[in-house]
């Protein structure tokens, strides 16, 4: 009796053990001999880090461009700018985090060293900087500044240290620069508390005579992980990808799982190329691409644009902020799009973000706020564990009239849904309002208002079984400018 029972026993733990889901925190890598179908189930339970789930779901994130641009009215400085025409009269940090924070952004980036390579804080390492300027008598140092208003206000943030120097005599001896640009790292990661988002871009110049800079990426990001392990690094990072355009604007089909490489990877340049994979490539995660993959990253994208046509404040754009219209389509294609947006906000040359910039980043603070906190969803919505085919109804508040869905899955789980349809019931029959590909951690979609006494989400295609975390219905209000 003894041996039966331990033998039923057993069996009972490998029947567990094979229902029991294995992920893969950020990547995985295929193992040789996989079938497409092993390949696509491997994908489905790749998962975010703790920090990269952290960063997605802020959601809305800032960028500041502010530098000696900003006085030379220029996008790209030269490096041959004297730094006493740096000279803001009226810079005020907690007002650009107050304003921000009215528009519901939860962390700030900034420009600490743009293309000209000024820097924001008094380096040891160049007389390119806030030190050699005639603001605060060269005793200033705005990386502070805006770090401790951050703190002080309960936001996020980051910092944003361009490769490419074009003051930087060594800038093109790529050991002396690399070394040059590791020490002024160390010091933004030491000297100005925690750090939540390093961005890095790749952008990359020719130094003196020509000779062409190479970047130790690897070297680079080992700095982040020695100083701030819990910082996520984007772009020429490992936990966040470029969408491919500075326009606002998420693929229709946004994967987080994809097979595309990371740059800053030995071995990136060179996976994508056999994949035939870009930034900017429509597919970064189909089930043809995944099948012709070596493996598989959580790399989810950020969606970076300016609320003026330049990313540095020009008096003559005044009149060129965007709307409070676009601004909002901004945030479906962003936010909606399975993305975080991070919009650029210059501050003028008094150091202060704009009147009209404040204006709009309030009123779209207000607009989230007022048109998509409280679902017309009178049911309990609570995680669906969703195989492809499946559909689920649920009961809209009565006399409500709705126009949006908002849709989610528990990404800690992994991204699956591969192809959804949204239908409302009205006047004795169903209505198909919405479609889509891709959800991943949120997809928000609009469609012609109406009044519906049901919504019925369909998961058309799924990879292993989706879950679902979230179904909400809004009526957007319409803007009217």
């Amino acid at each position: 009796m003894r041996r039966l029972l331990t033998i039923l026993l057993t069996l009972s733990l490998i029947g567990c053990a094979h229902t029991r889901e294995v992920f893969y925190t950020q990547h995985v890598t295929f193992p040789e001999g996989a079938t497409p179908e092993q390949k696509i189930d491997m994908a489905a339970r790749v998962v975010p880090s703790d920090k990269q789930l952290a960063w997605q779901q802020l959601e809305l994130t800032a960028f500041i461009h502010f530098g000696i641009n900003t006085f030379t009215d220029s996008e790209w400085g030269s490096g041959t700018e004297d730094p006493e025409m740096f000279n803001p009269t009226a810079l005020d940090c907690e007002q650009w985090v107050l304003t921000l924070k009215k528009g519901g952004f939860k962390m700030v980036i900034l420009t600490a060293k743009h293309h000209d390579g000024f820097c924001l804080w008094p380096t040891a390492t160049t007389p390119h900087s806030v030190a050699h300027s005639a603001w605060r008598e060269g005793k200033g140092d705005v990386v502070r500044e805006l770090s401790d208003a951050c703190r002080k206000h309960g936001l996020k943030f980051g910092v944003y240290l361009s490769p490419w120097d074009r003051n930087a005599e060594c800038y093109g001896d790529s050991p002396a620069y690399n070394k040059l640009y590791i020490a002024q790292l160390t010091e933004l990661l030491t000297q100005y508390g925690h750090i939540d988002e390093v961005w890095f871009d790749g952008a990359c110049g020719e130094g003196e005579n020509g000779r062409k800079q190479e970047y130790d990426w690897r070297a680079i990001l080992r700095c982040v992980e020695e100083h701030q392990p819990h910082a996520v690094t984007a772009i020429m990072g490992d936990d966040i990808r470029w969408v491919g355009n500075e326009g606002g604007r998420g693929r229709l089909t946004e994967w987080s799982a994809t097979p595309y490489t990371p740059l800053s990877h030995n071995d990136g340049p060179t996976a994508n190329a056999a994949l035939g994979l870009e930034e900017m490539s429509s597919d970064l995660g189909s089930r043809e691409l995944v099948a012709r993959a070596k493996g598989v990253y959580w790399y989810p994208s950020e969606v970076d644009v300016s609320i003026r046509p330049g990313w540095f404040y020009h008096e003559w754009q005044d009149d060129e902020v965007r709307s409070l219209a676009n601004l909002v389509d901004i945030y479906y294609t962003s936010v909606g799009r399975n993305s975080v947006l991070l919009l650029n906000v210059p501050p003028d040359r008094r150091g202060l973000i704009h009147e009209i910039d404040a204006e709009r980043i309030e009123a779209l603070g207000n607009y989230i706020a007022e048109n998509f906190t409280q679902s017309k969803i009178s049911d309990e919505v609570d995680t669906w564990h969703a195989e492809a085919g499946a559909s689920r109804e649920y009961e809209i508040k009565a006399g409500e009239r709705v126009n949006t869905v908002l849709l989610q899955e528990d990404i800690r789980r992994g991204q699956r849904v591969e192809r959804f349809t949204v239908e409302v019931f009205a006047e004795g029959e169903w209505h198909t309002v919405a479609e889509g590909t891709t959800i991943g951690y949120k997809r928000m979609l609009r469609f012609e208002e109406c009044a519906a006494e049901r919504i019925r989400v369909t998961i058309n295609e799924c990879r292993a079984t989706a879950n679902i975390s979230n179904v909400a219905l809004f009526c957007a209000a319409e803007i009217k400018e």
